[in-house]
């Protein structure tokens, strides 16, 4: 089996750039590696409709987080069948990222969204990589933004905090890093946690 390993945190934190970064490193080193994302790991063609700001009729919080389920149920299959090859699975986001935004930030129940999620989304993460940053300098990195960058500094500031409460609720899981450094150095932090599941 492999190791399932995702990427958190808010908007502009260089989460796209690490999880590629390391995807090259594993590869460099001989391993299969899935690189995936989310939305749209499971059904691509949702990834516009959940992220475009020019959506034609806003989303309740409940119907976002439904479709970004059923994105997610199918993504697990395809995480899954990588795990069962023996690849590295490596997600730009995950579950974590809808207990954030569309539960801390959007006040969805969280106990409601975790029934929801015992089905959509069975497997764990080994380790979850929180890049960790301010929104207001998050949102000043987005180069296009889309819908939920739009969204208040308020909104960005209650997904920071719920990233940071699932963080001291798994601290085993999680490993929070600040994402205002530079690229490199927190990329050579991200090796070294992943060694100990590193073959010689």
């Amino acid at each position: 089996m492999g190791y399932f390993l995702t990427f958190e945190g808010p908007e502009g934190a260089g989460k796209t750039t690490q999880a590629r970064l390391l995807a090259d490193w594993l590869e460099a080193r001989g391993e299969e590696v899935f690189l995936t994302r989310e939305p749209g790991g499971g059904l691509p063609w949702l990834r516009q409709a959940l992220l475009s700001p020019g959506a034609p009729h806003p989303l309740s919080p409940e119907a976002e987080y439904l479709l970004f389920s059923a994105d997610r149920a199918e993504h697990s299959r395809r995480i899954g069948e990588a795990l069962a090859r023996g690849a590295w699975v490596i997600s730009d986001r995950y579950l974590d990222s809808s207990l954030a935004y569309q539960g801390y930030g959007r006040g969805l129940d969280l106990d409601w969204m975790l029934q929801v999620a015992r089905k959509a989304a069975p497997l764990k993460p080994r380790l979850t990589f929180l890049l960790d940053l301010p929104p207001e300098e998050g949102l000043s990195r987005a180069k296009e933004k889309n819908r939920f960058e739009a969204m208040d500094l308020a909104f960005h500031a209650r997904v920071r905090q719920g990233y940071l409460e699932l963080a001291r609720k798994e601290p085993g899981r999680f490993v929070i890093l600040d994402a205002s450094r530079p690229v490199e150095v927190i990329h050579e932090e991200i090796r070294r946690a992943i060694m100990p599941l590193c073959g010689p």
